[in-house]
Order: C-alpha cells, then structure tokens, then sequence
C-alpha cells in the first residue's frame, strides 16, 4: 500500500523552489526530447514492473540510495567489472543489489527515441520514486553519468547496518545531510526484506560471549530466532518492518520506538536524544511523509554531475569511449 500524498507536492516543491540543488531542475528533458515523455516512459516501465513483482519498490529505493552514497548520484553502481577494475557492483554491501535489470530496459526504450540525451544516473532517479506507484516526492533532473566506479569506496562511503549512530551521522554529514536526513532516511526500512546473515551476530553472539543484543525487544529477539534459527541459513529472509515490508508506511518508526528495529543502525537512531526525538515525532504518518520527500530530494543531489561533467552513456553497463 503506498500513501496518497500528492498534496504535499506542490508545497514541497514551493520551499525547494524549481531546482533540486547541484544544478538539477524539474522538467530539465521536456524540449531534450519531444518526440517521448522521459517522465511518463520510466513511470509506465516501473509501474508495470512493480505491479508483477511488489518486492521491487524497495529494491529499486535501494539502488538509488546504493548509488548516491559512493561518488554521489551518479549511476557508478550500474558500471559492470572489467579486466582491470572491481566495481561499486561486486563490493560487499552491493551484491544483494537488485533492479538492473529493469534500468537497462529504460534505458534501452528511451535511447530508441532520444539517443544520448537521457542519463543513467537520472533514470534510477526517477526509478526510485516511481516504484511507489504515487508521486511521494518530486525528482529534479538533469545528473549526467559518471565514469569512475571503485569498489573499494563503498565500505567507506555507505552507512552499515551494523554502524553506530556516531558513524551513521558522520557519513551522513560528509555528504551534506543532517541528523533529520539520517533517521527520516532510515524510515526506507519500513519496506523490503533482509537476510539472517546480517543480524545473527545481534541475536546469539552480540558482544562475543553467546548474548543477544539488550536493546533488542526480548519477545522480538525469540521471534527473530525463530525464524533465524541456528545453524543460521544465511539467505533466509526476514521482513525490516515487522508484517509490513511491502507497505510504505510510518509503522517502521513505531517499531523502532518498541525496540524492534531490526539493524543495530536502526537501533542507534535511539542512543542519541535528538534522533530518538525526531523518531519519535516521526510516527505520525502525515510528518514522515512530508520529510520523507524533502530528505530525499536532499540525497538525489548528492555530488551530483550536471553539464560540462560527467557523460551521458549509452549503456548504463559501460562507460562511453573515451
């Protein structure tokens, strides 16, 4: 279930005004390509495709989020591995990334007819807000592509969710978001699954000594190992939200606020009294997706490319030839 929130829209794009930062701009491909609405193009693609499969949403919010984090919003997580370089694809954190696919199928429709105008990096974009099936936030365009991926930047760029809440900030900062952006941001968990690899620590060997993690909800932790149980089947998967993965809802901060935060980054956001305060206002509805749509047009600009940088591929795959 996705909420009807078109009405914060025009009021959002009100405070932000008609540039999303980083030179982004709303319509920016409207006279770039007469002959195809790029808007309308990706929604079509993305909706079809999260109709046949609802677990896409969340992935696609994934590799968008993916994405920014390491070098900005610049599609460098879609460059494959070549001979000589690992990309951000093969890191740790990105192989459970999903969604790929249905980018090189936009990218494919839109290249037939507006050849080289359309970025990558502006497709995921797009991608990302249209998998809820509702215009949640306003996505300014006009990134161009970069044409550098390393995989070895990930670990130290993308938050972990077995980070604390003083390198959760300090990430967040270093790339130009506050403390409201961090925990609003971590209301994405609110759909989508995991796997028990990333959390049996938490349950059974938190701090080396057979113990489970105390801020966890006892009754929660018995549930969790329920389904995690030892020996941990590491591709088991469990819901973020407790019986809510597929509904982008404020229910996730309600279970935070319950101490069932899944992730010890989740939890974090309950050790400091400023992001506990905002996770805590944060349960309205109404409040989480107002500044749910203003962080994240926040984190679309992230050290975003626009004319004169970067490129525009051809194949979100593969760097253009230089």
């Amino acid at each position: 279930m996705i909420p009807r929130v078109l009405g914060l829209l025009p009021l959002l794009i009100l405070v932000v005004g008609c540039h999303g930062g980083g030179g982004l701009k709303m319509k920016y491909y409207q006279k770039l390509c007469d002959s195809i609405s790029v808007e309308n193009t990706v929604r079509q693609i993305v909706w079809r495709k999260v109709a046949a499969k609802p677990a896409l949403a969340a992935k696609l919010l994934r590799l968008h989020y993916h994405d920014c984090f390491v070098r900005g919003c610049d599609a460098s997580i879609l460059l494959d591995p070549t001979q000589n370089v690992t990309t951000e694809k093969a890191a740790g954190p990105n192989r459970s990334v999903n969604g790929y696919d249905v980018i090189d199928e936009i990218k494919t429709t839109l290249e037939a007819s507006c050849p080289g105008i359309v970025s990558c990096a502006d497709i995921v974009a797009l991608a990302a807000r249209d998998a809820f099936q509702r215009e949640i936030w306003p996505v300014f365009t006009g990134r161009k592509d970069g044409n550098v991926s390393v995989a070895a930047e990930v670990g130290v760029n993308l938050p972990s969710a077995s980070a604390n809440f003083t390198i959760l900030l300090t990430q967040f900062k270093a790339k130009g978001l506050d403390v409201d952006d961090l925990v609003t941001l971590s209301g994405a968990h609110t759909i989508g699954t995991s796997r028990c690899a990333l959390v049996s620590r938490r349950l059974y060997n938190f701090t080396g000594v057979g113990d489970a993690d105390p801020s966890l909800d006892p009754t929660y932790a018995q549930t969790l190992r329920e389904i995690c149980p030892i020996p941990v089947n590491a591709s088991t998967t469990l819901e973020m939200d407790p019986n809510s993965s597929l509904s982008f809802d404020s229910q996730y901060f309600e279970a935070l606020n319950q101490h069932k935060g899944l992730f010890v980054s989740d939890s974090a956001l309950l050790t400091n009294a400023q992001s506990a305060h905002i996770a805590e206002v944060l349960q309205n509805p109404k409040v989480f997706f107002a500044r749910f749509a203003r962080s994240m047009v926040r984190m679309g600009a992230i050290e975003v490319l626009t004319d004169g940088q970067g490129q525009v591929r051809k194949n979100c795959r593969v760097v253009n030839d230089q």
